[in-house]
């Protein structure tokens, strides 16, 4: 039995790992079987998390957060969690490979996943021309002409923020009239660098190695075209990936887990969620990290407050094979 283990291998999985580790808690991180490191590993330049001027690959980031994470003492295992049980002192955690953990604590952390398109070369050019975060990669399109697909809000604020940097943008989306609210509408109609495209689908994204336009369809007539463009933002949505605890953790409206207040306390105790899967709004690799360390630090607190014998029979640090780099140096 762990004391805790950590369900998914983001930014705020592994910060939450990293914490926990350094807090002597052992953690087991269930990193999935492919797409352990989360969102980010499908990105290339990250410029805009803390304390790298040059900017770092998306990979190479959760690569060093997943090595900050074992040199302090998480364990990782790169399988897929298939059934939880969280109700209860003892939660139990089945992987893919048929083993079941036990934990006296879980932090839930699966994150969110883009909705996509479905287009052919859509992961192909993934971070090569097609995003699905303005805020992440609007730096890269100055200049440039691209477009954002869809029609609520996140596609008008994605459309408004990315005015900042490219010379033209188009919305399209596929209906005669917005979802949005009013006031995110009469911004986005009111920017001169923007232009709607009604009634028209996004059929086709063209380029080699970069994005360089799409195919459109007129959902009206049928009528095809083609648009020049460097840049392709898709705006339709996120989902967080909660279907492992819809049947145990309350989920908000918008699809995300319930916590209380500013901490990751779900309802269950014992259980606390953290990063997008909590995220309706910002969903950025800094605040998601964030919410690991809320995690994190209440899952400690928590821990702190059982009784020592359950606790001790728990895996402790000294009874894992920790790499030699992990061991904190004593201050002078």
């Amino acid at each position: 039995m762990r004391q805790l283990i950590i369900i998914g291998s983001g930014p705020a999985g592994y910060t939450a790992a990293i914490y926990a580790a350094r807090a002597n808690l052992a953690p087991l991180v269930i990193a999935s079987s492919v797409e352990a490191g989360g969102e980010l590993t499908k990105t290339t330049e990250v410029e805009n998390y803390p304390g790298f001027a040059e900017g770092i690959q998306g990979p190479d980031l959760m690569i060093e957060m997943q090595k900050q994470a074992e040199r302090f003492g998480a364990e990782i295992v790169l399988d897929d969690v298939t059934d939880l049980q969280l109700e209860g002192q003892i939660k139990k955690v089945t992987l893919g490979n048929g083993d079941v953990h036990e934990a006296l604590a879980v932090v839930f952390a699966t994150g969110s996943a883009y909705r996509k398109l479905g287009l052919p070369d859509e992961e192909r050019l993934s971070g090569y021309g097609v995003s699905w975060c303005a805020t992440c990669d609007g730096f890269f399109f100055r200049k440039k002409t691209i477009a954002v697909i869809g029609g609520g809000d996140s596609a008008m604020e994605e459309a408004t923020f990315l005015t900042k940097f490219a010379d033209k943008v188009y919305v399209i989306h596929r209906k005669g009239e917005l979802r949005a609210s009013k006031a995110m509408q009469e911004r986005a109609f009111s920017d001169p660098k923007i232009e709607f495209l009604w009634n028209k689908a996004v059929t086709g994204i063209s380029g080699s190695e970069l994005v360089d336009g799409i195919d459109l369809v007129d959902t009206v007539d049928g009528t095809e075209s083609h648009l020049d463009l460097s840049g392709v933002f898709i705006a339709i949505g996120a989902d967080p990936r909660t279907h492992l605890v819809h049947d145990q953790l309350d989920i908000n409206a918008d699809g995300t887990v319930a916590v209380d207040g500013r901490s990751s306390r779900t309802n269950i105790t014992g259980v606390f969620a953290a990063g997008d899967v909590i995220d309706p709004t910002y969903r950025q690799a800094v605040t998601a990290a964030g919410s690991g360390t809320v995690a994190a630090l209440d899952a400690e607190h928590y821990l702190a407050s059982l009784p020592r014998e359950l606790v001790a029979g728990a895996v402790q640090p000294t009874e894992l094979e920790v790499p030699e780099a992990a061991a904190v140096p004593t201050p002078a």
